[in-house]
């Protein structure tokens, strides 16, 4: 699973997606709780989550179409650069709660500039073979430990050293990611040859890929699940499981199921067909999502949330790799920020299902009902996703050739 870090660039490119996303997730909780004790609103402190999401279903096209254009080092470090400004803005937020939306729709804003970006990079920096499966695997171990580590930790040092400190590390965590990034010296140009490309060639290019094609209602149906079951997870916890501390646990138990499925996710992707691959990890999470909301006490539900990291961190990780492989490099940016588009809407749309259905049938329906959503993801997957005979051929000619899906050898070492 390592082999990836034999490659500086990708060195310094891990580095940077653990200190910055690590510096993110301190304020994950501590954000909103800071607007929810200084404003005593429901209102402002959802909002907070809406400035978080709003970019990327309204700015997505634009950041593709930007990734796809500009040097993605220079985007990685600007990005950065921006996120560690607009995050500053919270040292404000004493006197004037509202600045703390501000800074979070700006920085969310550079952060949907940022993730196609550092989608697209990748391949660059360690190409498009076995090396890719190695790398992705590492980055999903970096979700792990910013879930496990960022969000309990953050609520504590809020409360030991108080919201204008977590905001300072924040920003601290940008600068360095910023100075990582530009200590690589992997190309970052798209490779285009003068040429301008829009975002409706980008969905061409992806829709000549069937199996890329597919990946959209197949991860968005699983998403818009997992969302629900998320914004339900807190009158989980408190009905049923000892209250806010218990929901941490579970929390803290999802991130040790990404860390265990980082592995997997290494060996898996580059054995198992991805149909396959993909409809039996989502598989293995609707089983944990049954396991959650029907647990009656806290063992259960941290044993449940460990399987739901575990398969999850493969339904995640796999389509990336694969989407990765086949996309030609001059349209990847885009075709990012299209997966992009549609995980804020599932999400979205998730989080608002949840709670509305809750309110409308109670919380064990509401909560079973997103389980029977991710069942229904499984079955998506089976009938959308081809066969690997076609993963890697265009069923009709794209706008830029296809690379091959296996064999390739990258900049600094491939297969």
């Amino acid at each position: 699973m390592f082999q990836a870090l034999a490659v500086r660039d990708f060195r310094l490119l891990w580095g940077a997606n653990l200190v910055s996303g690590l510096g993110s997730w301190l304020l994950v909780v501590a954000a909103p709780a800071h607007v929810l004790g200084a404003t005593g609103s429901l209102l402002a402190t959802g909002l907070v989550v809406a400035a978080e999401y709003l970019p990327f279903l309204l700015l997505g096209p634009v950041a593709g179409v930007l990734v796809d254009r500009v040097d993605r080092r220079v985007l990685l470090i600007g990005t950065d650069v921006v996120r560690a400004g607009a995050v500053a803005l919270m040292f404000m937020a004493e006197q004037a709660p509202w600045i703390v939306h501000v800074a979070v729709l700006v920085e969310s804003v550079a952060t949907v500039v940022f993730l196609p970006a550092m989608q697209a990079h990748v391949p660059a920096v360690v190409g498009t073979g076995r090396m890719l499966s190695s790398a992705n695997a590492l980055l999903a171990v970096v979700t792990g430990t910013v879930r496990l580590v960022g969000g309990p930790l953050g609520a504590v040092l809020l409360v030991v050293l108080g919201f204008p400190a977590l905001v300072g590390i924040d920003v601290a965590t940008y600068v360095v990611s910023a100075i990582a990034v530009a200590l690589t010296r992997s190309r970052g140009r798209p490779g285009t040859a003068g040429a301008r490309p829009s975002f409706r060639a980008g969905l061409t290019v992806l829709r000549s890929y069937r199996v890329v094609e597919a990946l959209l209602p197949a991860t968005g149906v699983f998403l818009m699940a997992n969302a629900a079951l998320s914004a339900l997870l807190v009158p989980l916890g408190v009905q049923r499981f000892g209250g806010e501390t218990a929901v941490g646990a579970v929390l803290s138990a999802l991130g040790v199921g990404f860390l265990a499925g980082a592995p997997l996710l290494r060996v898996l992707v580059d054995r198992m067909p991805a149909r396959r691959l993909l409809a039996s990890a989502q598989a293995g999470t609707a089983v944990g999502f049954a396991m959650l909301v029907n647990a009656t006490w806290l063992p259960q539900a941290v044993a449940a949330a460990v399987v739901i990291g575990t398969a999850g961190s493969v339904v995640v990780g796999a389509p990336r790799t694969i989407i990765q492989r086949i996309v030609p490099g001059s349209a990847l940016g885009r075709v990012a920020a299209v997966f992009g588009i549609v995980e804020a809407a599932a999400t979205l749309a998730g989080a608002v299902l949840g709670p509305v259905g809750a309110q409308a049938a109670g919380l064990a329906v509401a909560a079973n009902g997103a389980v029977l959503l991710a069942a229904a993801g499984v079955v998506v997957t089976v009938l959308v996703v081809p066969s690997a005979r076609s993963t890697g051929t265009p069923r009709r000619t794209p706008s830029h050739p296809a690379r091959p899906v296996d064999g390739v050898r990258g900049p600094e070492g491939g297969a």
